[in-house]
C-alpha cells in the first residue's frame, strides 16, 4: 500500500476580480514508504502550492490525499512532518541549537530530552563543534542544515523539501545535495522534494514525476536505477537527466498545442 496517496487534486485561488485562477489541476500520485521522490516543473506551476497543502498549509479545493489509505485530516492523523523552506528561515539571535530545538519546545520533552535530540541531529548533518554559534556567522550552506535539522529533530514521518538549495551556488549546491543522500540513506525518511532542476532531480531521488505548467498535472513519473552515494560522473546519471531533458521538451511542445 502506497504511504500517500494524491488523487485528483484541485487547488483554484480566487482573482481580484472575482475569478478563478486554477493551480492545480486533476494531480494523482503516490508516494511509498521511504521513498525519495522529486516533483519536478517549471518555475510557478504550483509545486510548492502542493508541498503547502501537503503540509497542511493551504485547503485543496477539491480531491482527496490519504495516508496508508486513510483520509489525511486537519491534524495529518497523527503523521508528523518535517518542512525545509527555500530560504533557512533561522532566527539570528538565537545559538544554532536553540534554532534546532525551536519546535520542541512547546511539547512534552524535557530540555535535557531535547538537547539529546538536537544534538542527535546536528551530529547527522555534520554541525557538531558549530551549536553556540549563531545563523549569521555560517554560510548559506551551513545554514540550510541547521534548517535541516530543525526539521529532522521533530522525527518526521515525512520530510518535505521545498527547492532548499536554489539560492546556494552550484558547487555549494552540489556538496549539499550530496549530504542530503547520505542523511536519507541514515534516516530512511519518505522525502518529498520539489525542483525545477533536472541534475538536482536526478542526482536525488530514487522516482520523480515530472508536472506540467499550471494548471499542475503529472505528464510523466521516472524510476532513477541508480545506486547510492551517487556520483556526478557517472554516465547513467547523465544519460537520465538527458532523456529528463526530452521529457521536458515533448510537454511544452503538447502544452502549446
Amino acid at each position: 500500500m502506497a504511504h500517500i496517496t494524491v488523487e485528483n487534486l484541485v487547488k483554484d485561488f480566487s482573482r481580484a476580480d472575482g475569478t478563478a485562477l486554477s493551480v492545480i489541476r486533476g494531480l494523482t500520485f503516490h508516494v511509498e514508504d521511504g521513498e525519495f521522490v522529486s516533483i519536478l516543473g517549471p518555475s510557478g506551476c504550483g509545486k510548492s502550492t502542493l508541498l503547502s497543502i501537503l503540509a497542511g498549509l493551504e485547503r485543496p479545493t477539491s480531491g482527496a490525499i490519504r495516508l496508508d489509505g486513510k483520509p489525511l485530516g486537519p491534524n495529518s492523523n497523527g503523521m508528523r512532518l518535517g518542512f525545509v523552506f527555500q530560504q533557512p528561515r533561522l532566527l539570528n539571535w538565537r545559538s544554532v541549537r536553540r534554532n534546532v530545538t525551536l519546535p520542541l519546545e512547546r511539547g512534552p520533552l524535557s530540555k535535557e530530552q531535547q538537547q539529546a535530540l538536537s544534538g542527535r541531529y546536528l551530529d547527522l548533518v555534520r554541525l557538531n563543534g558549530f551549536e553556540e554559534y549563531f545563523p549569521l556567522q555560517l554560510s548559506g550552506g551551513m545554514q540550510q542544515r541547521v534548517a535541516i535539522a530543525r526539521a529532522l529533530v521533530v522525527e518526521p514521518d515525512v520530510l518535505l523539501m521545498d527547492e532548499p538549495f536554489s539560492s546556494l551556488d552550484e558547487i555549494n549546491a552540489r556538496k549539499m545535495r550530496a549530504e542530503l543522500n547520505r542523511i536519507w540513506q541514515e534516516t530512511k525518511k519518505t522525502i518529498i522534494f520539489v525542483t525545477h532542476d533536472i541534475s538536482e532531480a536526478v542526482f536525488l531521488s530514487n522516482r520523480l514525476l515530472v508536472v506540467t505548467e499550471r494548471p499542475t498535472r503529472v505528464f510523466d513519473t521516472m524510476t532513477i536505477d541508480v545506486g547510492y552515494p551517487r556520483n556526478y560522473d557517472d554516465d547513467r546519471l547523465f544519460e537520465l537527466t538527458k532523456k529528463v531533458g526530452r521529457i521536458f521538451m515533448q510537454m511544452e511542445e503538447r502544452h502549446g498545442e
